[in-house]
């Protein structure tokens, strides 16, 4: 089938347009990676698309990775957008771009783009609440004291930051039951999923100058999914009184497609209703905020079985409000920082982004076609998927973040 004769109803129609990174096949090393967007089961050679035409942003589509790109900010992301847009419904460019789409299955994925910071946060309630229920189960309030006045978070590590598809070798570190005498070093034997939504960073700011919430769509450039693999067993032990470390830094997943803002318009919503009182920095009330909540349908399967689907409509932190609270002290922001939702979980059972709520922490493991399921074995292959609605009843994909589990 020809690149432009994309199925109607395709999630990735001419009104998504992610960005990727790519190799043709037969490229060797990293000089034959390329920007890539998608369009069906294609993938268009952008910077060689945008040479053809004449088109004077050229330089940051012809870059092996998105960072000039996103360092280019508004202005050129929206004009960028809509000669893509042109490039693959007008007939009239057909003959100029057509030699310059590969087909998806032949070419090699790569990071879409080079991490600068990395921080998650701790946004969904459900997850909150679920968490503290496991851990804390006489508290009278399963959330911390500050849970509802502003978006909790830690800065990870951005170079285990890892594409889809990469294995993940599963973590040693040192871990101690409540029962044992003494910790013991080991492989973690609680390794576990949390099913994210992460935040692309394309315009830095300057260290002491905070962004509000309204400055969201002046340095943000969009979305992916992503997977926060986790050690629950190592994390346990070693977090008080500073917080994941060993637990988390090991791998954290991403997609290969990194989906503009621009494509995701109709699949705003508003966020919960806000129980306590904001501080004005985080008040998404105040007159000029538009709602920051994203209506996203994430699916986690676990060797081909759906174990889960969370809805990040629900989650009580926002984007633009993470972002506003990671740069009030006046931290900087920089080109290619991600930063991550957190966990999401719904109000449902079958809504759980994480094995540690699926199995309520391996009392009730899952059952599998190919057996039950605290948490992951070695072999376990994970996958996220996730659409957002967009015009006229149709979707947006998401892509997908693969794993598989490899032992230590």
């Amino acid at each position: 089938m020809p690149p432009f004769d994309v199925p109607e109803g395709d999630p990735f129609g001419p009104h998504n347009l992610p960005y990727g990174v790519f190799s043709p096949a037969g490229s060797a090393g990293s000089a034959g990676r390329r920007v890539g967007v998608r369009l069906g089961d294609h993938v268009l050679d952008a910077g060689a698309a945008a040479r053809a035409l004449d088109f004077p942003h050229a330089d940051p589509l012809s870059a092996p990775d998105l960072n000039p790109l996103l360092a280019a900010g508004p202005a050129v992301w929206s004009e960028v957008r809509a000669a893509l847009t042109e490039w693959v419904t007008r007939p009239a460019h057909r003959a100029a771009v057509e030699p310059h789409f590969h087909e998806l299955s032949q070419v090699t994925l790569h990071l879409p783009f080079e991490v600068a910071d990395y921080v998650d946060f701790y946004a969904s309630e459900h997850h909150a609440r679920n968490v503290g229920q496991i851990f804390r189960p006489d508290s009278p309030d399963p959330l911390t004291p500050n849970w509802k006045h502003l978006p909790i978070g830690y800065h990870g590590r951005a170079g285990t930051v890892v594409v889809s598809g990469t294995d993940v070798v599963r973590p040693s570190g040192q871990r101690k039951a409540p029962a044992d005498p003494a910790p013991v070093f080991g492989p973690s034997i609680r390794l576990d999923i949390e099913a994210e939504v992460g935040f692309v960073v394309g315009v830095p700011s300057a260290q002491g100058t905070p962004v509000p919430l309204t400055g969201f769509r002046d340095h943000v450039f969009g979305l992916c999914l992503l997977n926060d693999w986790s050690a629950r067993d190592i994390q346990a032990w070693e977090y008080v009184p500073l917080g994941p470390f060993l637990g988390k830094s090991f791998a954290t997943s991403v997609s290969a497609w990194i989906t503009p803002l621009a494509a995701l318009e109709d699949a705003r919503v508003a966020p919960p209703d806000r129980t306590h009182p904001l501080l004005p920095y985080l008040d998404d009330s105040a007159p000029g905020v538009e709602p920051g909540g994203y209506e996203v349908r994430i699916s986690v399967a676990i060797n081909g079985q759906v174990v889960a689907e969370p809805p990040f409509s629900t989650m009580y932190w926002t984007a633009a409000q993470q972002l506003a609270h990671l740069t009030v002290n006046g931290a900087s922001l920089r080109t290619g920082d991600l930063y991550a939702s957190g966990t999401v979980s719904g109000p449902e059972e079958g809504q759980r982004g994480s094995l540690l709520e699926l199995t309520w922490n391996g009392r009730d493991p899952l059952e599998l076609p190919d057996g039950k399921r605290a948490f992951l074995e070695d072999g376990d292959v994970v996958t996220l998927t996730a659409w957002a609605p967009g015009k006229d009843g149709g979707r947006i994909g998401l892509g997908e973040v693969e794993g598989r589990i490899v032992g230590g």
